[in-house]
């Protein structure tokens, strides 16, 4: 099948190929009911049960197309976004709007120098050689140093405009540049400092902080399916994130079991058969399940149960 001919009336969604954001981004699609089989040559396949079509793109470019109106939905990380709008600033009618944190993918993009080296805060590296790969966060990270420590100086005494720091771009491995005497100190992401840690670095700041998001064109091709496909996709986070708890408690401690499990929005309270009782059900967030549970116990509740969710809305 010649799938870009496929594509006319199709929402375009575009989706990372591959890296830390791919498998997490595809499960959210497969909880959102969005059915699909990609050819594993192919970087296009049409949604079996929705006029959509999802595209794979490499993370970085998501928010270009996105934010040119090729692309009506992507997902990617913020620091993506950022590096993004760094070297294309928005404008009323290009750039990417974010629809939702997906709450997964969080990572840091730092300042790096040598543990051992003469480079202890940000101001010492003025002037000295960068290695990144968000040349443009970079950029303008070093331009707010500059102007605030002050950069090169003109004849008359005033301030250049031209950046001292010498910022150079790099496709990978950017935590070898130091070693290898490319740069003085790097800008480049952190998940768990591992990386990092095994090449001798350490980090004096951090530039931006990320997560994965949706983000949405500002004028997508079919509003009303974008704003179904966000919600699903917000469904499917809220499934994850919380369980159901369920109990029994005399209807005279409501007012205390109600403070420790007050629910998203309120707890469901039912009468039961036996007098003074109520069952009480609520949404409760999964990490802090185990610590309610005790809560209640020792408040008096009884018959306590925890149920996963399989979706929401």
């Amino acid at each position: 099948m010649d799938l870009v001919n496929h594509l006319e009336g199709r929402l375009l969604f575009a989706v990372p190929k591959k890296g830390r954001l791919q498998q997490a981004a595809l499960d959210l699609l497969d909880g959102s009911d969005i059915q699909f089989r990609r050819d594993h040559r192919l970087d296009i396949a049409l949604v079996k049960n929705h006029p959509i079509a999802l595209v794979f793109l490499p993370a970085a470019d998501i928010p270009t197309f996105v934010g040119e109106g090729r692309v009506d939905l992507g997902i990617t990380g913020r620091d993506q976004i950022c590096e993004h709008e760094a070297i294309t600033p928005p404008t009323e009618d290009t750039g990417a709007e974010e629809v939702l944190d997906l709450g997964f993918g969080y990572c840091q993009l730092q300042v790096q120098v040598p543990k051992n080296g003469p480079y202890k805060e940000p101001k010492d590296l003025i002037g000295r050689n960068i290695s990144t790969s968000f040349a443009g966060l970079s950029k303008k990270y070093f331009e707010a140093l500059e102007a605030q420590y002050g950069g090169a100086t003109n004849g008359n005494g005033t301030t250049s405009k031209q950046l001292r720091t010498k910022i150079k771009y790099l496709g990978g491995s950017v935590e070898a540049a130091c070693a290898l005497g490319v740069a003085d100190g790097i800008v480049d992401l952190v998940e768990s400092g591992e990386t990092m840690k095994a090449a001798g670095l350490e980090a004096i700041d951090t530039v931006v902080e990320s997560k994965a998001v949706l983000i949405r064109s500002k004028h997508p091709s079919n509003p009303e399916l974008v704003d179904k496909i966000a919600r699903r996709i917000k469904g499917v986070i809220a499934a994850q994130k919380y369980v159901t708890c369920t109990y029994n408690v005399p209807r005279k401690l409501l007012p205390t079991v109600t403070k420790i499990t007050p629910g998203k929005r309120a707890p469901t309270v039912t009468a039961l058969d036996e007098p003074d009782w109520v069952a009480v059900n609520v949404m409760v967030e999964k990490v802090k399940i185990a610590t309610v549970m005790d809560d209640l116990a020792s408040c008096g509740a009884e018959d306590i149960l925890v149920g996963n969710i399989a979706n929401s809305r």
